[in-house]
């Protein structure tokens, strides 16, 4: 049985009581999520993390936490910017190369491949976003540390056309998800972790984690409803 990671983006969401009523709900659902082949990742607001950590621990939780982004730079003279460094404490995870970070802050592959070389020198896995083959074979060209590191990266497959908002789901058609998921594997020379982000719910996740060349999924819209987000896992 292969290992499944689910995680859960709340991108832009969710104050510390808002987080808590998340949690509370989560619970109640009765998730058995610390089943061996499953690794639950939440992946909350920088703000959130420090009380999340605290708050899992005390309630030991089988939730593992993940950072939504990083900085390209190490700790230093970087006004507002979050170092790989200050995440070692509160994250095992970390999500880079997002669109929505190349859309609104125009970040680019060379940020990326930075970002990732920073989370790595830390021991936080990246989970790297890939929109296409294209960007794959830029990160596989310019990126040495992603094709010498590769076994320790969490690939996610994640066409920015398939995203949810605003209630709209338009995932893509789960056939084309694992060619492309086996390309990457194929482009690196071997099997690698990946996951498939873009309007996973509750009614479609399965026709994605059973895909041969798929190892879970990278949930945005349905993973801020603690419900629905309950259902994909322990349905798994």
């Amino acid at each position: 049985m292969k290992k499944l990671f689910i995680v859960a983006n709340w991108k832009a969401n969710k104050t510390s009581h808002e987080a808590v009523q998340w949690l509370q709900k989560f619970q109640i659902s009765n998730v058995q999520y610390q089943i061996s082949n499953k690794e639950v990742i939440v992946c909350p607001p920088f703000t959130l993390l420090p009380f999340l950590k605290s708050y899992l621990l005390n309630h030991k939780s089988g939730l593992k936490l993940g950072a939504q982004d990083v900085s390209p730079f190490p700790k230093g003279a970087y006004t507002g910017a979050v170092a790989a460094e200050h995440l070692t404490e509160f994250v095992s995870y970390a999500i880079v190369g997002h669109s929505e970070r190349r859309k609104y802050f125009h970040e680019t592959d060379d940020d990326v491949i930075a970002k990732t070389e920073r989370l790595l020198e830390s021991n936080i896995t990246p989970i790297l976003c890939v929109s296409d083959m294209k960007q794959m074979e830029y990160f596989l060209l310019k990126g040495e540390v992603i094709v010498k590191h590769a076994s320790d990266v969490i690939f996610v497959y994640e066409p920015p056309s398939a995203i949810s908002g605003g209630g709209v789901y338009r995932p893509e058609d789960p056939l084309t998800v694992d060619k492309n998921a086996a390309e990457i594997s194929q482009k690196i020379g071997k099997r690698v972790s990946i996951l498939y982000g873009g309007s996973i719910n509750p009614q479609n996740y399965a026709s994605f984690f059973r895909l041969e060349n798929i190892d879970g999924g990278l949930v945005g819209q349905a993973s801020l409803d603690p419900v629905a987000f309950s259902r994909i896992i322990t349905n798994t």
